[in-house]
C-alpha cells in the first residue's frame, strides 16, 4: 500500500513551516485544550457557546472556558467527518497535514478503519503517534513524517481524505493533483480552511497578519474552486463557516490562553475579507 516517500522537506519555505511548527511545542492553546479528554486538534472551533461558562466562581472560570473551547473544536472536527459519506471499516483514509492527530482519532474510533496521518513536522508525528498508542489503536491509525504534496501511498488506496486547516501551507495544484491520485473513483475530499475574499482579501491588514502569526500563504476563495476542478474533484457541497466560528473566537479572546491573533481573525472575518469554509468534493 505504500512506498517509501522522498525527502519531506523540498525547499526552504516548507522547512520553515517544519520548523516553525517544530518549535511549536509548549503552545498554551492546542495542549490546554486536549488536556481535557486527550484528544488533541490543531484547528478552530465552531457553534454557539455556552457563555454560562463565564459565570459562576472565578477560581474555576478558566478550567469551564477551556472546556467549552474544546467541545467547540472537537464539534468542529465531528462536522468535517460527518461529510466523508460512507465510511467502512475496510476502508483507508488519509489526513493530511495531521496535526496532533485528533481528528484521525476521532474518524477511526467513528468508521473503525485504518487512518494515516502525515505531517511535514517530526515532532507532530511523534505526539500524534503516542497518542495513538496511549489510545490503543496504534494498529489502525497511523502518523507518518511525510509531505502530503509526495506523500508515497498508492493510487487509488484511499476512500477519503481530508485536510482540516492546513492548504494554506502547500500549492493547491500540487496538493489535489496528489489527492486525486491517491482518491478511488467516487471517493471523497473534505476541506475545512480560512480563505480569502478575492477581491478583498489581499488587502486585509488583519488577512496579512493572520498569514504573518502561522508562517502561511492564505490562498482566494476562488483558487479551490479552480484547483479542484483541474484535477476532477467535483464539490457537492459547500458550505460558509464563518458565521459559525466568530463566537469561538471571541470566547478565545477572553481566556487565559489568548496569544493575540484573536483580534485579526475576529477582524477579518467581520470585515468579510476571509472566509472559513468546508468544501466536500468527490473525485469522478
Amino acid at each position: 500500500m505504500t512506498t517509501t516517500a522522498i525527502s519531506p522537506l523540498r525547499t526552504d519555505f516548507e522547512r520553515s513551516v517544519a520548523a516553525y511548527w517544530n518549535t511549536n511545542q509548549v503552545d498554551p492553546v492546542n495542549l490546554r485544550l486536549g488536556e481535557v479528554d486527550g484528544l488533541y486538534h490543531h484547528h478552530y472551533g465552531i457553534g454557539e457557546p455556552d457563555l454560562s461558562v463565564l459565570g459562576g466562581p472565578v477560581e474555576t472560570r478558566e478550567q469551564r472556558l477551556i472546556a467549552e473551547l474544546h467541545r467547540l473544536e472537537s464539534a468542529q472536527a465531528d462536522l468535517l467527518l460527518d461529510h466523508l459519506g460512507p465510511i467502512r471499516p475496510t476502508d483507508a483514509l488519509l489526513d493530511g497535514g495531521s496535526g496532533r492527530g485528533g481528528t484521525s482519532i476521532m474518524a477511526n474510533a467513528r468508521f473503525g478503519c485504518q487512518v494515516d496521518g502525515v505531517s511535514i513536522s517530526e515532532y507532530q508525528v511523534g505526539f500524534a503517534n503516542e497518542q495513538a498508542s496511549r489510545r490503543g489503536v496504534a494498529d489502525k491509525v497511523r502518523f507518518h513524517f511525510r509531505n502530503m504534496l509526495e506523500s508515497g501511498f498508492a493510487t487509488g488506496s484511499r476512500q477519503a481524505i481530508w485536510t482540516n486547516e492546513t492548504t494554506m501551507y502547500v500549492d493547491l495544484d500540487d496538493l489535489f493533483g496528489e489527492f486525486a491520485r491517491m482518491l478511488g473513483f467516487g471517493g471523497r475530499y473534505v476541506c475545512i480552511t480560512g480563505c480569502a475574499n478575492d477581491v478583498t482579501g489581499r488587502r486585509s491588514k488583519a488577512v496579512s497578519k493572520i498569514n504573518e502569526h502561522y508562517t502561511c500563504d492564505i490562498h482566494p476563495r476562488s483558487d479551490y474552486f479552480k484547483s479542484l476542478a483541474a484535477h476532477d474533484l467535483v464539490p457537492i457541497n459547500v458550505v460558509d463557516l464563518t458565521a459559525a466560528t466568530i463566537p469561538y473566537w471571541e470566547l478565545r479572546a477572553q481566556s487565559d490562553i489568548a496569544t493575540g491573533i484573536e483580534e485579526a481573525f475576529l477582524t477579518a472575518y467581520k470585515e468579510g475579507s476571509f472566509h472559513y469554509l468546508l468544501i466536500a468534493a468527490d473525485r469522478v
